[in-house]
């Protein structure tokens, strides 16, 4: 018995266009069902409890940072009702902590102008990359994206020395000064590049991942209307774009202003951030819970600040592109 092979049936464009509506149908009935699943009681009794896990040990700081060192020692902060006490000595005293180069609130300072170029170069670069990648068609572009891609598997630790040589004496191969070293110890610009070099790869991809999902007809359409590819960015892709790259813009903070490891590295002296005086103050004041706690909090506050303003933009950027049709 011979085999019976499958021949493809030529279809006309209505019966392509029913068959587009079926399966954008299919989709919106899966979405459905899942959103569904996610807004069901359970689900939404399971989000309180998370959340409440999540807000206690916050609220528990707050209250220990404002409670007297007498009371902290002897006391637990959910006594507060039972043995009360509040004073804000303890942020007058931890912002003058710190060494003999800065304190603490120098060194928040320091945090804020390391972040927020850190989080604009960064974002500004991966964009321009991303519609390139996404848009644009020059030789040598998948192999490139497959670059980048593969960046993110790097550890950070790996490229933390040769990075710092490279600040420091620049790149010479085989004799040849091909790049001098920038003697920039004790300033922001080393920072600022350590941490561009290692948040491109991923804000890279995940902004080229939405980037690609723009309509292809407006692209087209704005081409045809005469449209460079400046004007395609800026007009139409950017601000389509934006809940997306707030989004990332606020994992991008957070990172930079909760990061120790590059701090150490490659911020010293009246540079440093909070995260690295917060560190030493934690192994020299070990004992002044007070102290501790008041300059945790201050090292959150401006996070949450940032994540509630942002709030709206980050919610628009995770469902951006999560349904078709």
């Amino acid at each position: 018995m011979s085999a019976v092979s499958p021949i493809d049936v030529p279809i006309d464009a209505a019966t392509q266009r029913q068959l587009g509506a079926g399966e954008r149908t299919a989709e919106r009935s899966v979405t459905k069902r899942t959103k569904k699943r996610l807004t069901s009681r359970g689900a939404t009794i399971a989000s309180l409890i998370i959340a409440v896990l999540w807000t206690v040990p916050t609220f528990g700081l707050f209250i220990s940072s404002i409670r007297p060192a007498a009371l902290i020692n002897t006391t637990g902060w959910w006594t507060i009702f039972q043995n009360p006490g509040f004073t804000f000595d303890n942020y007058s005293q931890v912002l003058k902590a710190g060494n003999s180069q800065l304190n603490l609130g120098q060194a928040f300072i320091n945090s804020i102008a390391i972040t927020l170029p850190a989080t604009l170069i960064p974002l500004t670069l991966a964009s321009l990359a991303a519609y390139g990648f996404a848009w644009m068609n020059f030789r040598g572009k998948n192999w490139m994206f497959i670059g980048v891609f593969a960046l993110q598997i790097v550890p950070l630790q790996m490229a933390l020395v040769p990075l710092l040589s490279l600040f420091s004496r620049g790149l010479n191969i085989g004799g040849v000064q091909l790049f001098a070293g920038l003697n920039a110890s004790g300033s922001y610009t080393q920072v600022w590049i350590a941490h561009t070099i290692f948040g491109l790869p991923l804000v890279i991809f995940l902004l080229h991942n939405f980037i690609a999902e723009l309509p292809s007809e407006l692209i087209e359409a704005a081409r045809v209307d005469g449209a460079g590819h400046g004007q395609i960015f800026f007009r139409i892709v950017l601000p389509l774009t934006m809940p997306a790259i707030a989004s990332i813009a606020i994992f991008q903070f957070l990172w930079v202003w909760n990061d120790l490891l590059v701090a150490l590295v490659f911020a010293d002296g009246e540079v440093a951030p909070m995260t690295k005086l917060l560190a030493e103050i934690t192994g020299g004041r070990g004992q002044d819970w007070q102290l501790l706690t008041s300059g945790a909090f201050i090292s959150i506050l401006v996070p949450l600040i940032v994540f509630f303003a942002l709030q709206r933009f980050f919610v628009r950027g995770l469902l951006a592109g999560s349904t078709k049709g």
